[in-house]
């Protein structure tokens, strides 16, 4: 018998079949028919979290930062003010706010200059298992202990550790001496000096910055490097004008992920670093030991400011596109 022949046999001579019974077929049915309630279901609860959870502390976060705290009590004053804002334009503070943007610029700039000729080889001659295993490689150190990588680095950088031991063999010692002398980027050891929190910085967030280099060169034509170099351009010429602009993207997305991690981090700076603090070692001080909690969410804001700026202006070159 042919299937129209055996539709035309059924008692209703339709297709379709009946709604099925019970609650479960009911909802089946009522899905069906209106995909948009379905949809809307599904949503829910994402959006929930995000707007009562995450949006909902961040809306109190902000109105913490419009109260004050009391000279004389020490108790939260909970009327609507700009005093606390104004606080951070004291010098102290403006100290900490000025020290972590430019940490957080200077370690995007490195991680972008170490990284690129990574993502470069990875791109145009990593190839089967050799891509593998640089995957493998880029991404081990993410697997570790946030906490074990920090610790390790202090080892590594303190005055009796393996890089001192590595200078002094080959009678370089003078070097870091000289270094460690200088007024900012110096301090008692590596370990206890900016420039030993900037190495650590580079080293945990490099993945995050060779990833999305790494992918975007991989958009690149080979053609073009080609015609660049037929048309008698040098490498430097090539790199300037073909390579640096198409990759330019995938380095400014890359630099959303340092440029934040860096702005809101408190460890590293805890760990390894002098007393100078950070944004995220003040958020930490000043809505504990020293109980200003509108201060503290004050604090907080300037990295959602300066992000939300640095985020407008990648969307403007297409940095979303490597991501």
């Amino acid at each position: 018998m042919s299937t129209a022949a055996a539709v035309r046999g059924t008692p209703t001579g339709s297709a379709i079949l009946p709604d099925r019974g019970g609650l479960s077929g009911a909802l089946s049915d009522i899905f069906w028919r209106r995909p948009k309630l379905l949809l809307f279901l599904m949503l829910l609860p994402p959006v929930l979290w995000l707007g009562i959870v995450y949006l909902g502390s961040l809306f109190a976060l902000l109105l913490q930062s419009f109260f004050s705290i009391d000279e004389f009590s020490g108790l939260i004053n909970r009327q609507f003010t700009f005093k606390t804002y104004g606080e951070l334009l004291l010098p102290s503070n403006l100290d900490i706010i000025v020290r972590t943007v430019v940490m957080a610029a200077l370690v995007t700039i490195a991680s972008a200059i170490v990284a690129f000729p990574i993502a470069y080889y990875a791109a145009r001659y990593a190839r089967g298992r050799w891509k593998a295993l640089f995957y493998i490689g880029i991404m081990l150190p993410l697997w570790s202990s946030y906490l074990v990588k920090i610790y390790a680095w202090k080892l590594i950088l303190a005055k009796e550790g393996i890089l001192t031991w590595f200078f002094g063999k080959l009678h370089l010692l003078w070097l870091i001496d000289a270094w460690l002398s200088l007024p900012i980027v110096g301090g008692n050891s590596l370990s206890v000096s900016f420039t030993g929190t900037f190495i650590v910085f580079v080293y945990v967030w490099l993945p995050f910055m060779i990833l999305p280099v790494q992918a975007s060169l991989e958009r690149v034509p080979t053609n073009l490097v080609e015609a660049s170099s037929d048309l008698g351009a040098t490498p430097g010429q090539t790199f300037r004008n073909v390579l640096f602009p198409l990759a330019l993207p995938g380095i400014v997305a890359g630099s959303i992920f340092t440029f934040s991690l860096t702005l809101g981090d408190y460890i590293i700076p805890q760990i390894i670093g002098t007393s100078r603090l950070f944004i995220g070692q003040a958020v930490y001080a000043h809505q504990g030991t020293a109980g200003n909690i509108p201060l503290a969410a004050a604090f907080t804001v300037v990295p959602i400011v300066v992000m939300g700026f640095y985020l407008w202006g990648a969307k403007r070159m297409g940095a979303f596109d490597a991501l």
